[in-house]
Protein backbone atom coordinates (compact mmCIF):
# COMPACT_ATOMS: atom_id res chain seq x y z
CA UNK A 1 0.00 0.00 0.00
CA UNK A 2 1.26 3.21 -1.09
CA UNK A 3 1.60 6.50 1.13
CA UNK A 4 0.77 9.94 -0.26
CA UNK A 5 2.11 13.09 2.23
CA UNK A 6 0.13 15.52 1.24
CA UNK A 7 0.34 18.80 0.47
CA UNK A 8 -2.62 21.26 1.15
CA UNK A 9 -1.79 25.28 -0.67
CA UNK A 10 -3.55 27.94 0.30
CA UNK A 11 -2.47 31.37 -0.27
CA UNK A 12 0.81 29.94 -0.89
CA UNK A 13 1.55 27.93 2.22
CA UNK A 14 0.67 24.39 3.28
CA UNK A 15 -1.45 24.13 5.62
CA UNK A 16 -4.16 21.69 7.07
CA UNK A 17 -7.56 22.41 6.66
CA UNK A 18 -10.12 21.06 9.99
CA UNK A 19 -13.26 19.00 8.18
CA UNK A 20 -12.54 21.54 4.62
CA UNK A 21 -13.02 24.64 6.57
CA UNK A 22 -11.28 27.06 5.02
CA UNK A 23 -11.08 29.09 7.97
CA UNK A 24 -10.07 26.73 10.09
CA UNK A 25 -6.26 26.45 8.33
CA UNK A 26 -3.12 25.90 10.60
CA UNK A 27 0.14 26.93 8.89
CA UNK A 28 2.54 23.76 8.68
CA UNK A 29 5.44 25.08 6.44
CA UNK A 30 5.37 29.06 4.86
CA UNK A 31 6.97 26.87 2.11
CA UNK A 32 5.81 23.97 0.38
CA UNK A 33 8.93 23.65 -1.76
CA UNK A 34 10.81 22.82 1.49
CA UNK A 35 8.11 20.62 2.45
CA UNK A 36 8.44 18.56 -0.67
CA UNK A 37 11.91 18.08 -0.22
CA UNK A 38 11.65 16.71 3.48
CA UNK A 39 9.05 14.28 2.16
CA UNK A 40 11.80 13.62 0.04
CA UNK A 41 14.46 13.12 1.55
CA UNK A 42 12.30 10.97 4.40
CA UNK A 43 11.95 8.42 1.56
CA UNK A 44 8.25 8.53 0.21
CA UNK A 45 7.54 7.16 -3.10
CA UNK A 46 5.15 9.99 -4.23
CA UNK A 47 3.32 13.04 -3.17
CA UNK A 48 -0.09 14.32 -3.12
CA UNK A 49 -0.82 18.43 -3.59
CA UNK A 50 -4.23 20.01 -3.46
CA UNK A 51 -4.80 23.61 -4.63
CA UNK A 52 -7.61 24.57 -2.04
CA UNK A 53 -8.32 27.93 -3.04
CA UNK A 54 -8.49 26.84 -6.89
CA UNK A 55 -10.65 24.34 -4.96
CA UNK A 56 -13.07 26.91 -4.07
CA UNK A 57 -12.63 29.16 -6.72
CA UNK A 58 -12.62 27.01 -10.05
CA UNK A 59 -8.99 27.76 -10.93
CA UNK A 60 -5.56 27.34 -10.70
CA UNK A 61 -4.46 29.79 -7.99
CA UNK A 62 -1.35 28.42 -6.16
CA UNK A 63 0.30 27.51 -9.53
CA UNK A 64 3.80 28.98 -8.52
CA UNK A 65 3.98 26.63 -5.60
CA UNK A 66 2.87 23.98 -7.53
CA UNK A 67 5.91 24.81 -9.81
CA UNK A 68 8.40 25.18 -6.32
CA UNK A 69 7.33 21.43 -5.88
CA UNK A 70 8.02 19.94 -8.92
CA UNK A 71 11.14 21.80 -9.22
CA UNK A 72 12.69 20.20 -6.59
CA UNK A 73 11.52 16.53 -6.48
CA UNK A 74 11.70 13.54 -8.93
CA UNK A 75 9.04 11.33 -7.77
CA UNK A 76 5.49 11.02 -9.17
CA UNK A 77 3.27 13.89 -7.77
CA UNK A 78 -0.98 14.05 -7.95
CA UNK A 79 -2.60 17.52 -7.82
CA UNK A 80 -6.27 18.41 -7.26
CA UNK A 81 -8.17 21.41 -7.08
CA UNK A 82 -9.57 24.05 -9.84
CA UNK A 83 -8.96 21.63 -12.49
CA UNK A 84 -12.19 21.99 -14.67
CA UNK A 85 -11.33 21.93 -18.53
CA UNK A 86 -9.21 19.79 -20.70
CA UNK A 87 -6.93 22.53 -21.22
CA UNK A 88 -6.19 22.48 -16.90
CA UNK A 89 -5.45 18.60 -17.32
CA UNK A 90 -2.96 19.21 -20.37
CA UNK A 91 -1.20 22.40 -18.62
CA UNK A 92 -0.99 20.36 -15.54
CA UNK A 93 0.60 17.33 -17.11
CA UNK A 94 2.66 18.97 -19.27
CA UNK A 95 4.03 20.87 -16.67
CA UNK A 96 5.53 17.94 -14.83
CA UNK A 97 2.07 16.61 -12.60
CA UNK A 98 1.90 12.61 -12.84
CA UNK A 99 -1.73 12.35 -12.41
CA UNK A 100 -4.40 14.82 -12.18
CA UNK A 101 -7.63 14.82 -9.59
CA UNK A 102 -10.87 15.64 -10.98
CA UNK A 103 -13.31 16.11 -8.05
CA UNK A 104 -16.03 18.71 -9.21
CA UNK A 105 -16.79 18.19 -12.91
CA UNK A 106 -16.85 14.25 -12.28
CA UNK A 107 -20.21 15.05 -10.63
CA UNK A 108 -20.69 18.13 -13.06
CA UNK A 109 -19.57 17.00 -16.45
CA UNK A 110 -18.79 13.08 -16.84
CA UNK A 111 -18.35 13.35 -20.33
CA UNK A 112 -15.13 15.34 -19.71
CA UNK A 113 -13.57 12.59 -17.17
CA UNK A 114 -14.11 9.90 -19.45
CA UNK A 115 -12.17 12.21 -22.44
CA UNK A 116 -9.80 13.00 -20.25
CA UNK A 117 -9.28 9.13 -19.42
CA UNK A 118 -8.93 8.44 -22.86
CA UNK A 119 -7.13 11.07 -24.02
CA UNK A 120 -4.39 10.89 -21.06
CA UNK A 121 -4.83 6.52 -19.58
CA UNK A 122 -3.44 6.21 -16.65
CA UNK A 123 -2.97 9.88 -15.80
CA UNK A 124 -6.49 10.75 -14.24
CA UNK A 125 -7.80 10.51 -10.57
CA UNK A 126 -11.63 11.08 -9.53
CA UNK A 127 -11.68 13.14 -6.27
CA UNK A 128 -15.13 11.65 -4.37
CA UNK A 129 -15.32 13.62 -1.45
CA UNK A 130 -18.44 12.86 1.21
CA UNK A 131 -20.38 14.12 3.87
CA UNK A 132 -22.96 11.16 4.99
CA UNK A 133 -21.65 9.28 2.28
CA UNK A 134 -22.86 11.58 -0.03
CA UNK A 135 -20.95 13.81 -2.67
CA UNK A 136 -19.85 17.11 -1.81
CA UNK A 137 -18.45 19.53 -4.44
CA UNK A 138 -16.81 23.21 -5.32
CA UNK A 139 -14.51 22.61 -2.42
CA UNK A 140 -16.50 20.81 -0.11
CA UNK A 141 -19.25 24.00 -0.23
CA UNK A 142 -21.84 22.10 -1.51
CA UNK A 143 -23.56 18.34 -0.62
CA UNK A 144 -25.41 17.00 -3.58
CA UNK A 145 -27.71 14.35 -3.36
CA UNK A 146 -25.54 12.32 -5.30
CA UNK A 147 -24.18 8.60 -3.12
CA UNK A 148 -20.76 8.49 -3.02
CA UNK A 149 -21.22 4.47 -4.04
CA UNK A 150 -22.92 5.58 -6.79
CA UNK A 151 -20.78 8.19 -8.38
CA UNK A 152 -17.82 5.56 -8.09
CA UNK A 153 -19.78 2.92 -10.41
CA UNK A 154 -20.47 5.75 -13.16
CA UNK A 155 -16.77 5.71 -13.28
CA UNK A 156 -16.10 1.90 -13.26
CA UNK A 157 -15.27 1.46 -17.23
CA UNK A 158 -14.13 4.94 -17.80
CA UNK A 159 -10.33 4.17 -17.28
CA UNK A 160 -9.85 5.87 -14.17
CA UNK A 161 -6.62 5.33 -12.55
CA UNK A 162 -7.80 5.62 -9.10
CA UNK A 163 -10.56 6.69 -7.28
CA UNK A 164 -9.42 9.24 -3.99
CA UNK A 165 -11.89 8.69 -1.38
CA UNK A 166 -12.50 11.14 1.26
CA UNK A 167 -14.72 11.42 4.04
CA UNK A 168 -15.01 14.89 4.88
CA UNK A 169 -15.90 14.92 8.44
CA UNK A 170 -12.63 12.91 9.26
CA UNK A 171 -10.64 14.72 7.09
CA UNK A 172 -7.83 16.89 9.43
CA UNK A 173 -9.56 15.78 12.63
CA UNK A 174 -7.28 12.63 13.86
CA UNK A 175 -9.60 10.50 14.51
CA UNK A 176 -8.88 8.03 12.00
CA UNK A 177 -10.39 6.87 9.19
CA UNK A 178 -13.72 6.06 7.55
CA UNK A 179 -12.39 2.35 6.97
CA UNK A 180 -15.63 0.78 7.26
CA UNK A 181 -17.11 3.04 3.78
CA UNK A 182 -14.16 3.23 2.15
CA UNK A 183 -13.56 -0.37 1.77
CA UNK A 184 -17.16 -0.70 1.33
CA UNK A 185 -16.85 1.52 -1.65
CA UNK A 186 -13.85 0.10 -2.61
CA UNK A 187 -15.73 -3.56 -2.70
CA UNK A 188 -18.39 -2.36 -5.62
CA UNK A 189 -15.56 -1.45 -8.09
CA UNK A 190 -12.88 -2.72 -10.33
CA UNK A 191 -10.61 0.86 -9.69
CA UNK A 192 -8.05 0.78 -7.17
CA UNK A 193 -8.98 3.13 -4.12
CA UNK A 194 -7.27 5.92 -2.18
CA UNK A 195 -8.19 6.21 1.38
CA UNK A 196 -8.10 9.98 2.47
CA UNK A 197 -8.93 11.60 5.44
CA UNK A 198 -8.86 11.13 9.27
CA UNK A 199 -5.37 8.86 9.52
CA UNK A 200 -3.92 9.39 12.80
CA UNK A 201 -1.68 6.87 13.94
CA UNK A 202 0.34 3.97 12.10
CA UNK A 203 -2.39 1.75 13.37
CA UNK A 204 -4.90 3.82 11.05
CA UNK A 205 -2.68 2.55 8.24
CA UNK A 206 -2.23 -1.24 8.98
CA UNK A 207 -5.67 -1.36 9.44
CA UNK A 208 -6.02 0.02 6.22
CA UNK A 209 -3.12 -2.07 4.72
CA UNK A 210 -4.80 -4.83 5.77
CA UNK A 211 -7.83 -4.53 3.04
CA UNK A 212 -5.32 -3.98 0.35
CA UNK A 213 -7.01 -7.07 -1.37
CA UNK A 214 -10.05 -5.29 -1.24
CA UNK A 215 -8.95 -2.83 -3.48
CA UNK A 216 -7.30 -0.23 -1.20
CA UNK A 217 -4.37 1.04 -2.68
CA UNK A 218 -2.99 3.89 -1.01
CA UNK A 219 -3.79 6.22 1.65
CA UNK A 220 -3.18 10.08 2.18
CA UNK A 221 -1.61 11.45 5.05
CA UNK A 222 -1.29 14.99 5.90
CA UNK A 223 -1.28 16.29 10.11
CA UNK A 224 0.00 13.21 10.93
CA UNK A 225 2.53 13.58 9.54
CA UNK A 226 2.82 17.54 10.23
CA UNK A 227 1.95 16.97 14.48
CA UNK A 228 4.40 13.90 14.54
CA UNK A 229 1.49 11.46 15.48
CA UNK A 230 3.28 8.93 13.15
CA UNK A 231 6.89 8.72 12.63
CA UNK A 232 7.33 8.65 8.67
CA UNK A 233 9.88 6.37 8.95
CA UNK A 234 8.64 3.81 10.78
CA UNK A 235 5.45 4.09 8.65
CA UNK A 236 7.66 3.26 5.48
CA UNK A 237 9.44 0.52 7.11
CA UNK A 238 5.35 -1.22 8.13
CA UNK A 239 3.77 -0.35 5.49
CA UNK A 240 5.79 0.74 2.25
CA UNK A 241 6.80 3.92 1.07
Amino acid sequence: MKIYPAIDLKDGACVRLLRGNMEQATVFNESPQAQAQQFGEQGFGQLHLVDLNGAFEGRAVNEDAVKAVLDVTDVPVQLGGGIRTMADVERWLDAGISRVIIGTQAVREPAFVKAACKAFPGQIAVGIDAKGGMVAVEGWGEVTDKPAVELAMEYEDAGVAVIIYTDINRDGAMQGPNIPETVALAEKISTPVICSGGVSSLNDLISLKAFANKGIDGAIVGRAFYDGAIDPAEAIRRIGN
